[in-house]
């Protein structure tokens, strides 16, 4: 490994256990979040005999935008 590629290395280290640490606390405490998620208006059920199709539409675009939302004040705060 090249000295420069060692800090780079470590920040991507550090993110990616950052990101499993928050994922681990999501878990945890996902029982106590409110049910809405997946349960919102344009979240699509179909269901006929034994098969039933799910397509969670609203609740994707919503996760997407707070994601997004996340990811530019997190790229403003590092500049």
């Amino acid at each position: 490994m090249t000295p420069e590629a060692a800090p780079i290395l470590g920040r991507m280290l550090l993110v990616v256990g950052i990101v499993l640490a928050a994922a681990g606390l999501f878990l945890l405490l996902a029982p106590r979040l409110p049910a809405f998620f997946g349960r919102l208006p344009g979240d699509f059920q179909w269901g006929r005999g034994n098969v039933r199709v799910y397509f969670p539409l609203a609740t994707c675009l919503l996760l997407s935008v707070v994601l997004t939302l996340i990811a530019w004040l997190i790229s403003l705060l590092r500049r």
